[in-house]
């Protein structure tokens, strides 16, 4: 199974493109064309995004700049405000030219703009096409031009070093060009997303006891049915759903049954929701308070022993995943099983960043530890089948697991 990404493992990853050369379908932006299979920023173009959020990725492409070029590759970008401090800019530009003779370090191209510096002189002439490389992971971003690297920076150092900078504290966002108007051009754009590193190593696991539920490249152990095929996928140790299922039954369901088990996997929102207000839960006992907050709409689930109702829920709600809405809002059931059930705190971490989560089934007792936080300590679940499959819940969201170990207890 990937773990993080090195130099010399990125020739195992699969590689998806990010750009037809046709048209820009899965960006959203305008002030930009598409010209004899590039992306061209035109005049009045700005940002241009993609639709989806990504957090650990290799990131390949080329790019051509005219005399004086300037545009930016954005990275953890939340979707609004400037690029270069919301998320984080990687500079695109033709620091030859003499229009940019007093650059500071932290523009010339390559650099994480105001906070990182790239080594300089490794841009083909002008006009001439360039091959980048970027690689991120939970710490570092890289930058390779040319088949040298440019730039390494340590997330957390420079979170440290630049506390004011929002966009160094993001950890997942959306990519995106960061036009000025100039007609610098794009192609061959393609991504391989990476996992995130294991909370506990595989060889760790192993003496413990768990077995891997997911092997990282295959769907095999789980049930695929007819019009899931390439819904749900596994690529680079990520088990990926769009949540554009056709099946009739469209979540995934392991084809063993289990009892008495912990679970340990990792989950990140990778699409976008609708905003939507959804109530706020009082932790102490369960029900709502007559008051609903904001959200973007995106929600998903662990089903535990073949039953719906005793869903993990992982979501985006003001309670926070670990919740059994099942349970929850089941009025024949006590007050105490109503409040067992909601999690003490919202311990998810920001969207499009890797989430940890250990869920532990023993009898009819539920404790989930999100993120090194126990939300669910020892909730009674009434009359919960004695055993079934497990199941990752279908709910029109997109949404990314890896690194998904169980033991049976």
């Amino acid at each position: 199974m990937l773990c993080g990404v090195s130099f010399g493992a990125e020739k195992s990853l699969e590689f998806v493109d990010l750009f037809n050369g046709k048209d820009l379908s899965g960006w959203t932006g305008q002030g930009y064309e598409v010209v004899d299979g590039a992306i061209v920023c035109t005049p009045e173009g700005r940002n241009l995004m993609t639709a989806k959020r990504y957090s650990q990725y290799v990131l390949e492409f080329e790019f051509k700049l005219p005399p004086a070029g300037n545009n930016g590759l954005g990275i953890h970008y939340p979707g609004s405000g400037d690029a270069a401090y919301t998320g984080m800019e990687l500079q695109v530009l033709d620091d030859t030219s003499p229009k940019y003779k007093d650059l500071k370090d932290y523009q010339f191209h390559g650099s994480i703009y105001t906070m990182a510096p790239s080594k300089q002189g490794h841009l083909k002439p002008v006009g001439e096409w360039n091959h980048e490389r970027v690689t991120v992971t939970a710490d570092d971003v890289t930058v390779e031009l040319n088949g040298t690297i440019i730039t390494k920076a340590n997330l957390n150092e420079l979170e440290k070093k630049f506390p004011q900078h929002a966009g160094a504290k993001r950890r997942a966002g959306y990519l995106g060009w960061c036009g000025h108007g100039d007609r610098v051009a794009f192609r061959k754009i393609r991504i391989a997303e990476t996992t995130p590193s294991p909370v506990t190593d595989a060889e760790t696991m192993k003496k413990q006891g768990f077995s891997p539920l997911f092997d990282g490249s295959s769907l095999a152990g789980w049930k695929v049915e007819k019009g899931s095929e390439g819904h749900w996928r596994a690529m680079n140790g990520i088990l990926s759903y769009d949540g554009k299922s056709e099946a009739q039954v469209k979540d995934l369901w392991t084809e063993k049954e289990y009892k008495d088990v912990t679970l340990h996997l990792d989950w990140r929102w990778s699409g976008t929701g609708e905003k939507m207000q959804r109530p706020i839960i009082d932790p102490a006992t369960g029900k709502e308070v007559g008051k609903t907050l904001e959200v973007e709409e995106l929600d998903s689930g662990v089903y535990l022993r073949g039953n719906i109702s005793s869903q993990v829920n992982l979501w985006n709600w003001p309670v926070g995943s670990g919740e059994v809405y099942g349970y929850r809002t089941n009025k024949k059931l006590s007050p105490a099983v109503q409040a067992g059930v909601t999690p003490k705190e919202n311990a998810d971490k920001p969207l499009g960043e890797w989430n940890h989560i250990e869920i532990t089934m023993r009898g009819d007792r539920l404790t989930v530890i999100s993120n090194g936080k126990k939300v669910i300590d020892a909730a009674q679940l009434p009359d919960v089948p004695l055993q079934g499959a497990l199941g990752l819940q279908h709910h029109g969201s997109a949404i990314d697991f890896a690194n998904i170990w169980l033991k049976e207890l």
